[in-house]
């Protein structure tokens, strides 16, 4: 039976190598939106347990932390600093591309030289001299995407940027943004519920790019009592959060969800995904729970 008090380790789900990263990372990371105060805004209320959570998923082997400047806005990335800094062995992704105007509220905004005020202001706020992975967090349609891209690639070339990722995308987008920059990364919405980038999921597993799941647990209905999720997690002994990620990690050989929490028994529970196996039966009836 897998619980959160079995201290597993992100380890047993296996590496995944990030074009451009000098390291493989383990394929079950860590997203740190749920860090920040309601509305993703402002600093939590117990900023101590925030870097108590990052810290305990580093001591259980996540070695891939998500973050972006718009959390807080700038909040996560600080704790982030807080907690891991200087990093040794550690990946860590960080996205631009969104105003924040206030609790709950997002804006795409992809003027070139925001994105690279942005970037200089992220390496500043990490301590570091060069980004793992920088994405960007949305294309901004008020500016020409091929200028967002093209400033990515010239971070890149500096040397501020080790790779380049892409957030809530579509492949026609991907591929123009590969004509002007190496992407590395793709971040979209997808989890046992929502399949609506299953096309993405594809091109991202042929060409070999990282494909980072928001929202990897939130399954809506199917994870609800009496549901292909639960009824699976009960026959397991495990958790409906914990089948849904163990499904996620099977799916493709460049699956690395990201799932985040504010919880150190949610964060070790959610570790315990990743010594999961879900035999073939089980797969394909997930797989089309949805």
């Amino acid at each position: 039976m897998v619980t959160p008090s079995d201290t597993r380790h992100a380890t047993a789900a296996g590496c995944f190598r990030l074009g451009g990263v000098e390291r493989p990372v383990h394929r079950l990371g860590f997203g740190t939106m749920q860090l920040t105060g309601p509305g993703v805004w402002g600093p939590p209320a117990d900023p101590a347990a925030a870097v108590a959570v990052l810290r305990r998923a580093a001591e259980l082997g996540v070695d891939l932390f998500d973050t972006a400047d718009s959390y807080g806005p700038d909040v996560a990335e600080n704790l982030v600093r807080e907690a891991l800094h200087p990093y040794d062995g550690i990946t860590i992704a960080t996205k631009a591309g969104l105003l924040r105007t206030g609790p709950g509220e997002w804006q795409a905004y992809g003027r070139p030289e925001y994105l690279r005020q942005q970037c200089e202001l992220s390496l500043r706020r990490l301590g570091v001299e060069r980004i793992d992975l920088f994405q960007l967090h949305r294309i901004d349609p008020a500016v020409p995407a091929g200028e967002q891209f093209g400033v990515l690639a010239d971070l890149q070339v500096e040397g501020k940027v080790a790779a380049v990722g892409l957030s809530q995308v579509g492949v026609d987008e991907i591929e123009h943004a590969r004509a002007i920059v190496d992407v590395a990364a793709v971040q979209n919405r997808y989890n046992v519920g929502d399949r609506d980038s299953d096309d993405v999921l594809r091109y991202c597993t042929v060409q070999g790019i990282g494909f980072l799941p928001w929202r990897p647990i939130a399954a809506g209905g199917l994870a609800g009592a009496g549901s292909q999720v639960a009824d699976v997690a009960a026959r397991l002994g495990a958790t409906p959060a914990q089948v849904a990620l163990a499904w996620l990690l099977q799916r493709s050989s460049v699956m690395l969800p990201i799932p985040g929490t504010s919880s150190i028994a949610h964060l070790e529970e959610n570790i315990g995904a990743a010594a999961l196996d879900l035999d073939l039966t089980t797969v394909e009836l997930l797989d089309t729970a949805a």
